[in-house]
């Protein structure tokens, strides 16, 4: 029992390590991929191509002056980014990252808790987020800071029906919504190659569809109508500073590692990669983590691409997107899917 404990405690605090490095990097790959597409040549003066640009901005967040306002509720102002933070941390506690380490005498799981409704877990933690998000914007007692968080809010609720409606398509396709048991699904044979047979393949609708939800998920552009410089100053944060307003900018980093995570997941086979059964042991779990963090890095890019490619959409748009579009394609989608599954089954 003390060994399971301690084995699980190391992989926690690997995830968690893993997760802050991830999301402090993210904050320079950010403004690097910002500045090729503007064909500038952004953070490079901090270290040697500017890599140690993220500890610098970590620095001056830790020194710079905190202020709450006086008209502010000071405890909820406290924990709005707090909740923030923990509920994004909390969502990667079920991602399998990697194939199970099998040893001589024992099996070591790459996952913190293997439960068996994992993606269900991953929507009521995030369900939760928005709450650090609206008691952010509620306690700072400011109009726009108010208005940021309804906006969020609503959109938040908005596209996450419709990304529920896509993983009830990948839960009837695979039969489980156990994360590890998704990934186990993909990781069989495909034109004779293993560890390729890929949900993406059958559901390509059904991923671009995620894709764009989890953008709106993470209020990223083109759906970060929370942030509107030119309406809102900063959004729901305006009246941050310090630790608190970095929180909040590490969660937004942390949740968009996690979707890209939750992605890789569900639609390109987690860990695995073509020709799997090839390997075993050690060098298995190595190659399946090195695929895990290749595929979600990608998506991280495209994250990042996408943000600086196209343009905000006006806050009509953007609902009407969600529910005059997405939710009913992604309802024909599941409809097609299952009559599909029935015709096979049969």
């Amino acid at each position: 029992m003390l060994e399971f404990i301690i084995e699980r405690s190391a992989l926690v605090i690997a995830i968690f390590v893993l997760s802050l490095v991830i999301a402090m990097y993210s904050t320079y790959l950010e403004r690097k991929v910002a500045a090729f597409l503007q064909d500038r040549i952004g953070p490079n003066r901090a270290g040697i191509f500017g890599l140690l640009q993220p500890l610098a901005d970590g620095g001056k967040m830790f020194f710079k002056e905190e202020i709450i306002p006086s008209s502010a509720s000071k405890w909820l102002f406290i924990a709005g980014p707090g909740i923030a933070m923990m509920t994004a941390l909390m969502s990667s506690a079920v991602i399998p990252w990697a194939p199970d380490l099998v040893l001589s005498t024992k099996v070591i799981s790459m996952q913190v808790s293997d439960i068996n409704i994992g993606i269900l877990y991953v929507l009521g933690i995030l369900s939760i987020g928005i709450y650090g998000i609206m008691i952010g914007g509620w306690a700072s007692n400011n109009k726009y800071s108010l208005f940021s968080a309804i906006r969020a809010s609503s959109q938040m609720i908005s596209y996450e029906l419709a990304m529920g409606i896509i993983i009830i398509t990948i839960v009837m396709m695979t039969g489980s919504v156990g994360l590890k048991e998704i990934v186990g699904k993909q990781s069989t044979s495909l034109f004779g190659i293993s560890g390729l047979n890929w949900n993406v393949f059958y559901q390509p609708l059904g991923f671009i569809l995620f894709l764009t939800c989890a953008l709106a998920e993470c209020n990223r552009a083109p759906f970060d109508m929370a942030e509107c410089e030119s309406e809102l100053i900063g959004g729901y944060h305006t009246e941050y500073s310090s630790m608190k307003l970095g929180f909040y900018l590490f969660a937004e980093y942390i949740n968009m590692f996690v979707s890209s995570a939750i992605i890789t997941v569900l639609f390109f086979g987690g860990y695995s990669f073509p020709g799997m059964a090839n390997f075993s042991g050690i060098t298995l779990t190595l190659l399946g983590f090195a695929s895990m963090m290749l595929k979600t890095g990608f998506f991280i890019f495209v994250f990042m691409w996408i943000r600086w490619t196209l343009p905000r959409f006006r806050y009509d748009q953007l609902m009407e997107l969600g529910w005059k579009k997405l939710i009913p394609i992604a309802l024909i989608n599941m409809l097609i899917t299952g009559a599909v599954i029935l015709f096979f089954n049969r």
